[in-house]
């Protein structure tokens, strides 16, 4: 089974995850999509996808973009360093 048939925003508009902006709106908006991610049971799989995806918008795995690209750039590092021994 796909991990994103067991999502718990698998039902939730996808819209919510995909906000504009960072501000005003855009914060309540990530912060509802980051209470769904917080009951999640996918959310290791999510992020995983969006690594090896580098994708950049949107709440994935239960990061914000901001988070998301600074987790990315360490994960991209260790993944040079593994490869590299």
């Amino acid at each position: 089974m796909d991990w994103r048939e067991l999502s718990a925003c698998r039902d939730s508009d996808p819209d919510l995850f995909f906000p504009i902006g960072s501000t005003g709106p855009a914060v309540d908006q990530i912060e509802k999509a980051l209470a769904i991610c917080a009951s999640c049971s996918v959310t290791e799989e999510c992020l995983q996808y969006a690594l090896e995806t580098n994708q950049e918008a949107g709440v994935w795995g239960a990061y914000a973009e901001d988070d998301r690209r600074r987790l990315r750039k360490r994960w991209l590092a260790e993944r040079r360093r593994r490869r590299a021994s």
